[in-house]
This record gives C-alpha cells, sequence and structure tokens, in this order.
C-alpha cells in the first residue's frame, strides 16, 4: 500500500539554555563525586531562576564535595560570566538542601532480592533503582545511527555555540535552540529538510536583519547537508524578532526537562526518567545506555534499519522483568528471535551494565549538552559497535 510523504521534526537546545545549565550543573556535581568516590549514590537535580541556583537531592558518599564551587564553574563555562545577561556565576546565589539515600531504596540496591536468596553470581549484587522502563534506539539514517532531524537540530546548536565562543558572531549569547523538520518518502527514507527553526539570545544593539543573514549564511547553509536543501525549504530565524533577556533571568531551569533532545528526539517511546545527575546504580540512566548499545549493535550488524530495545525493571531487583525488540518490520529475522539473541549478547543486569560500559568514571558532563547517544565528539562506550559480529553469527547472517 502506498503511503504518502510525511513529515517530522525534533529539536535541540544550547548549553546555555535553562534546562541544560542545570542537566550541567547535576552531572557536574556527580562527575567529581564519581572522581573520588566511584561507588557513591548521587540523585542530584537543579533548579535555576533569576539570580538562584538550588541544588537539591540525595547523595550518599564518604568525599567532600564544594557545591557551590561546582555551580558557578560550570554556570561560567556555559557562558553566563557577565551581569548585563541577567545572570551570572559571581552573583547568583547558590542554595544546596542534600540528604543521603533513603535505607529503604539503597537496601534493594545494595543486595538485590536474587542476591539476599543465596545467589552465588556476584552480577546479581547490586538491585536496579527503580522501578520502570527504559528504551532504546538507533536507525541508519544517519552515519551515528540517529534519527535525521534530530542529528541536523544537535549540529545547528553546537555550531550556534562555536560561533558564540570563538567570537565569531560577537553579538550571541549563550541561551539558543533549534528545529528541524525533515520530509520522508514512501520508504519511511529523509528525503529533504521542510523547515528550520532557530532561536538565538543576542546582543541588544545587533540589528535583526544582520542576525537572520548571519545565522542563515555562516550557520544554517554551512552545517546542514545542501543536498537536503531545496528552494521550498522554510527559514525562520528568530521568529520573534528579539530574544535579548534569556537563560534562567528569562525562564526558569529545571534537571531532566528535555528528556527527548537527549535521546531520539520523539522517534522513540521514552519511559520518562531522566539521565543527569544519576549515578549508573539507577537504570534510568545506565538501562538507557545499554539498550542504546544494544540496539546499535542490531542496526550495525545489518539485522534491521530500525530499532527499538524496551527494558523494564523491577526496584531492588537486578534482572529486568521484561526486555522487547521492535525492528518495525525492517529485521532481517523475526523480532522474537532477535530478542532472543539480545538477551544472550547483553546483559542488562545492573552490575554487568556497570561493568560492561565502565561506567562509574566522571564521564556525565558532557553528555548533558547536545545529546547523550551518536556523539562523534566524545569517546561514550554506549556508542560501540564491537558486538556485531557475535549478533550476526548468532542471527546466521554471514
Amino acid at each position: 500500500m502506498f503511503m504518502a510523504h510525511k513529515l517530522f521534526t525534533s529539536e535541540s537546545v544550547t548549553e546555555g539554555h535553562p534546562d541544560k545549565l542545570c542537566d550541567q550543573i547535576s552531572d557536574a556535581i556527580l562527575d567529581s563525586i564519581i572522581s573520588r568516590d566511584p561507588n557513591a549514590r548521587v540523585a542530584c537535580e537543579t533548579m535555576a531562576t533569576t539570580g538562584v541556583i538550588f541544588v537539591m537531592g540525595e547523595i550518599t558518599t564518604d568525599c567532600y564535595t564544594d557545591i557551590p564551587a561546582i555551580v558557578r564553574k560550570t554556570v561560567e563555562r556555559v557562558g553566563y560570566d557577565n551581569p548585563e545577561y541577567g545572570f551570572d556565576a559571581k552573583s547568583c546565589a547558590v542554595l544546596t538542601s542534600i540528604d543521603e539515600q533513603s535505607p529503604d531504596i539503597a537496601m534493594g540496591v545494595n543486595a538485590s532480592e536474587e542476591y539476599k536468596k543465596n545467589s552465588a553470581d556476584a552480577s546479581d549484587l547490586i538491585g536496579a533503582g527503580d522501578q520502570g522502563m527504559m528504551f532504546g534506539y538507533a536507525c541508519r539514517e544517519t552515519p551515528e545511527l540517529l534519527p535525521a532531524p534530530l542529528c541536523y537540530a544537535h549540529m545547528l546548536t553546537r555550531r550556534l555555540a562555536e560561533l558564540r565562543k570563538t567570537g565569531a558572531l560577537p553579538y550571541l549569547r549563550p541561551d539558543g535552540k533549534a528545529q528541524v523538520t525533515v520530509e520522508y518518502d514512501e520508504k519511511d527514507t529523509p528525503v529533504r529538510i521542510e523547515t528550520v527553526v532557530l532561536s538565538t539570545q543576542h546582543d541588544p544593539n545587533v540589528e535583526i536583519e544582520t542576525l537572520r543573514r548571519d545565522i542563515l549564511e555562516k550557520l544554517i547553509l554551512p552545517v546542514l547537508p545542501a543536498s537536503m536543501l531545496d528552494d521550498h525549504t522554510k527559514y525562520y530565524i528568530n521568529p520573534t524578532g528579539r530574544f535579548v533577556l534569556g537563560g534562567p533571568a528569562a525562564d526558569s531551569g529545571l534537571t531532566g526537562r528535555k528528556i527527548i533532545v537527549d535521546t531520539y528526539g520523539g522517534f522513540s517511546h521514552h519511559g520518562g526518567g531522566a539521565f543527569s545527575g544519576k549515578d549508573p546504580t539507577k537504570v534510568d540512566r545506565s538501562a538507557s545506555y545499554m539498550a542504546r548499545y544494544a540496539a546499535k549493535n542490531v542496526v550495525a550488524a545489518g539485522l534491521a534499519a530500525r530499532c527499538e530495545i524496551g527494558v523494564a525493571y523491577a526496584i531492588g531487583v537486578a534482572r529486568p522483568v521484561s526486555i522487547y525488540v521492535d525492528t518495525f518490520g525492517t529485521g532481517v529475522i523475526a523480532d522474537d528471535r532477535l530478542a532472543e539473541i539480545v538477551e544472550r549478547v547483553f546483559d542488562f543486569r545492573p552490575a554487568e551494565i556497570i561493568k560492561t560500559l565502565d561506567l562509574r568514571r566522571p564521564i556525565y558532563t558532557p553528555t548533558a549538552a547536545y545529546g547523550h547517544f551518536g556523539r562523534t565528539d566524545l569517546d561514550l562506550s554506549w556508542e560501540r559497535t564491537d558486538k556485531t559480529e557475535e549478533l550476526k553469527k548468532l542471527a546466521g547472517i554471514h
């Protein structure tokens, strides 16, 4: 049956977006702690608004961490270093409210139900830090094995930040966001970019027409693939005209409020759990990384053009309560057979995820802006494709 062309849109935000600022603060605190105490338990959230940053959560560790210093260093690194921006690292207040991890949660994480029942397998030791479902996704649309609209949106926001930091466009300020709409043909292949929306914070003295021309000529056209642009592509650059007041001075920020930007741009299901500020015993983070690792290897192995892997846990239990695979009709073998192979190759118990992906390291702050997946600028263990041969062998594909 013929399917009409369709449009799909994804967005990205810069590191100066108030929500992303909070994600980076939470992960900077996590990295500081885990670098000295790899077994620490961290669930750290940040809120930002005009003149104030509030750090809250549950942290259990033997090391001392100067949270206000980390907050101010992160805010300055992101670019809020000038009082004229309405928010800056030196003058903002930093408030903290930190408790230890609940003992009711800790007893299930420290020793899973399986381990308490005299399991001889050390991989059963760590129980899931919460119930919930997590998803991983990969597809052939881009070299990163991610959806095209999301990759293009991330390309724009990363370049926008570079133009600001290098001084190429000196009137730019830290806050900004991009949105890209891609047209797909009847075979679900991306064929062209329909619409580009980009909004950037700026100094008050720049003319809007100058900004729009610069952003089009120095950012959008050089970054996006020329083959995907045509005379019908629409561009909306700072559509309201003025974006001087931005960041926490214009809109409150909160850790975990950009989970679709962090993952697959809306192409895949999402369990709702955020990543930033959480140590790897929290399966919201670690199991999502493992699911991406598995899905990416399935696609890289040629076993499917698109693959989503879903996993679910019960709190305090090491082994997932369910694992499923959906290749959306693109698999070279049946999904139920592929699910069996995935379970043989990838161990989704928290202790095994942590060991396999080497997650007790201070690697998290760079992931807190521009996505946790498909990052060619970072060496992330869950982006490896080292299981492809094993998957093909078990699937009988040569």
